[in-house]
């Protein structure tokens, strides 16, 4: 099929079994692959975040190590990743989407890397703000370039192409690593020389990703706070509260879930305690994959709805010990996690325009990082103080208020965005 050359030659083309372009020149991935690969990048914004998820009650054992610390750990991500944000949030749109991955990508791997042969605790610090500074350069400009790369356009394909890749990230985080941790030899850094494998070469496919892609914002780039251009805002202010939900979820699945599991499964089995909480992402997944036929609208109000019920029911399931409560919960909120990111993806996707896509995204999930980080740090001083039964119902109270608030907004909100997308009364459709 003649394809149109992203560097001025008219006479590329590109191979249908394999989705490449060839110009006599270096290989560049085509629209296909290079979808494939962005969605790539999506997956290992999760993986990375739950990489040490298992490993938590391990280091706390060999290091004798609080809550406090353990929830230190984790809180230091996204604190780093809020950091990069506000600061970097809108380099892809300046550089281009590649450029920028490529340098996150690097900044994971060294995070992995630091984790596989981290000999103390402070090396465990390093590493996870490495995988901070990885994870805040590519979350925006690889879900930019999976809108960009997709056919159509923004779209719920788009946004669900984005949710899928987060929960299969999320699942093989926690079934890789918990089967990893339980069973294979150096069961606090295998998982870690395994993810930085698979960070290896998903930076090589990165490298032949077109290079034009994103860099259409124009003037010199300088560190600055992303922004929203004012038509945006309404759907900005929408979104944000929906996506602060979503991921506030990580704090209660990823920070404290290992121990939680560990408790109500009564199993010391890192691979169980793993399956137990992969139910969450691959929940998340399934019910985004449903859901690609819902209403905007509908999918929000299902969404906060179904987080509201999980978070009562994970602190019920704490509270009387049991496991049938736990996974109820687990799926429930799940659930509630997809929609909500979807319906915000979709909000954003429509809004945004294509030269500022990649600093509105970034704006977006700094928000969510923001509340993700500050949940975990207050969680993890009342576990430590108070005990983590009370941390659990404490965030879970957390992320009830957040949903009702999200639910007043999605109801109350008429016509935020432009573009034929109008949350009272149509779904996403392509601008």
């Amino acid at each position: 099929m003649i394809m149109p050359n992203l560097f001025g030659n008219a006479h590329a083309t590109e191979n249908p079994h394999t989705g490449t372009r060839s110009i006599g020149a270096p290989l560049v991935l085509g629209q296909r692959a290079s979808l494939l690969v962005s969605a790539g990048v999506v997956a290992h914004t999760l993986w990375t975040s739950a990489a040490p998820a298992m490993a938590y009650r391990l280091y706390a054992e060999e290091w004798h190590l609080s809550h406090t610390v353990t929830t230190g750990i984790f809180a230091i991500y996204p604190t780093v990743v809020v950091m990069v944000l506000i600061g970097f949030g809108d380099i892809s749109d300046h550089i281009g989407r590649r450029a920028t991955m490529l340098v996150g990508l690097s900044a994971s791997l060294a995070g992995s890397l630091l984790f596989a042969i981290a000999p103390s605790v402070l090396w465990l610090f390093a590493a996870r703000a490495l995988m901070g500074v990885g994870v805040g350069l590519t979350t925006g400009p690889s879900t930019a370039a999976v809108v960009e790369f997709g056919t159509g356009g923004p779209s719920k394909r788009a946004a669900l192409i984005t949710t899928v890749a987060q929960a299969a990230g999320f699942a093989a985080a926690l079934l890789v690593g918990g089967a990893l941790t339980q069973y294979a030899p150096w069961p606090t850094r295998l998982s870690f020389w395994v993810l930085a494998a698979l960070l290896t070469l998903l930076f090589a496919a990165t490298w032949f990703l077109p290079r034009h892609t994103g860099g259409d914002a124009g003037g010199r780039w300088r560190p600055r706070m992303p922004s929203v251009p004012r038509h945006a805002r309404k759907a900005f202010a929408l979104a944000s509260v929906a996506m602060m939900t979503a991921y506030t979820h990580g704090v209660l699945v990823l920070s404290l879930g290992g121990q939680v599991a560990h408790d109500l499964v009564g199993s010391p089995n890192a691979f169980v305690n793993g399956a137990v909480l992969s139910l969450f992402a691959i929940v998340s997944g399934a019910v985004g994959i449903v859901a690609k036929s819902f209403r905007t609208s509908v999918a929000m109000v299902l969404g906060a709805l179904a987080s509201a019920i999980g978070m009562g029911l994970l602190a019920l399931s704490v509270g009387l010990h049991d496991l049938t409560i736990f996974l109820l919960a687990t799926s429930i909120a799940g659930a509630g996690y997809s929609l909500l990111f979807l319906s915000a993806i979709e909000v954003i996707n429509a809004a945004a325009p294509t030269h500022q896509r990649g600093g509105i995204l970034s704006a977006l999930y700094l928000l969510a990082y923001l509340s993700m980080g500050t949940v975990a740090l207050v969680l993890g001083v009342v576990a430590t103080a108070r005990g983590l039964r009370l941390a659990v119902e404490l965030g879970a109270g957390v992320i009830a208020v957040l949903s009702l608030a999200t639910l007043v907004l999605a109801i109350l909100v008429r016509g935020p965005v432009p573009r034929s997308l109008s949350l009272g009364c149509c779904a996403a459709s392509t601008p």
